[in-house]
């Protein structure tokens, strides 16, 4: 009989403890399964880092080797021919500005939602709750229409309101799960000391959600920078293309020119690899703390 107090260990749990977690040959089984399901993720991407360094030739022929008269070629032709360099300008304009407005008022209304208690505030978490179950998909023809009425189709600011919109909800509710967890005697203290509430975010609950700030500017960054289908239809011309429009072009206009389309797919994926890395040790800390309440 088990004693009072004392949680029973279920089948699984004893399993994974026995054979896993204390069993030296059950950690190298986990290690060998998680090396080779990230080779799997890694492989393409040196693949495609690769076949930059040669000619389409050599890519056809010898696609799986090192480069043997390894080039720069194709990084020159990408920014020589296609204008590279002004699509990745505007997807950093586009990406940066989207991340700027989305922790600007997604910060300002996650700290409502968490430390302000007002009426219909239950009924606003549901709502935005929902609004993370609607597809970019069934909203772009309206957007579309808005866009056309204020005149902003093929500007900048065509593909940030609709994207800063659309991520804001998420923005709210995972800052928000994080300001909820900061101790309440906090509050308290800044409000003896004559805080307002504009002060008492800015000063207290701003630095200290830092981390929830980071995860989600680089879930925003990742998700504006890497949105195909809103750039293809609001921002398709070649001024304010981004970097993902033009890697589309690149593979319709220029699609046997295998050293170029590697190369602009390099330069495409690159930049995405810098800003993980970056905010990694922050990323995973604001997608931990927080989680769970309590």
């Amino acid at each position: 009989m088990a004693e009072k107090g004392v949680q029973r260990l279920t089948f699984w749990e004893k399993f994974q403890s026995r054979y896993f977690s204390k069993s030296k040959y059950g950690k190298l089984f986990i290690y060998l399964c998680l090396t080779l399901w990230s080779m799997t993720t890694i492989f393409p991407l040196v693949w495609v880092v690769l076949n930059s360094f040669k000619n389409s030739r050599e890519i056809i022929t010898d696609t799986f080797s090192f480069p043997a008269d390894p080039t720069f070629q194709n990084y020159l032709k990408a920014f020589d021919t296609v204008n590279i360099g002004k699509s990745y300008l505007n997807s950093l304009i586009m990406s940066g500005s989207v991340v700027f407005f989305v922790l600007l008022f997604g910060g300002i209304a996650a700290f409502a939602m968490a430390r302000m208690q007002f009426r219909l505030r239950g009924a606003l978490q549901m709502l935005l709750i929902g609004s993370l179950l609607i597809p970019a998909f069934a909203t772009i023809v309206p957007v579309y229409k808005m866009m056309i009425k204020m005149d902003l189709v093929n500007t900048y600011w065509a593909l940030i309101i609709p994207q800063t919109a659309g991520n804001l909800p998420f923005a709210i509710l995972v800052i928000s799960a994080y300001m909820a967890t900061i101790p309440k005697e906090l509050e308290e203290a800044s409000v003896m000391d004559g805080c307002s509430r504009w002060k008492m975010f800015t000063k207290v609950f701003l630095p200290i959600s830092l981390p929830s700030f980071a995860t989600v500017g680089t879930f925003v960054f990742l998700w504006s920078y890497n949105d195909l289908f809103s750039s293809l239809v609001l921002v398709s011309q070649e001024k304010v293309a981004p970097i993902v429009v033009l890697l589309s072009n690149v593979s319709s206009q220029y699609g046997t020119d295998y050293g170029l389309m590697t190369a602009s797919i390099a330069m495409t994926v690159i930049p995405v690899l810098i800003v993980y890395l970056l905010a990694q040790k922050t990323f995973e800390k604001g997608a931990t703390t927080g989680a769970v309440k309590g």
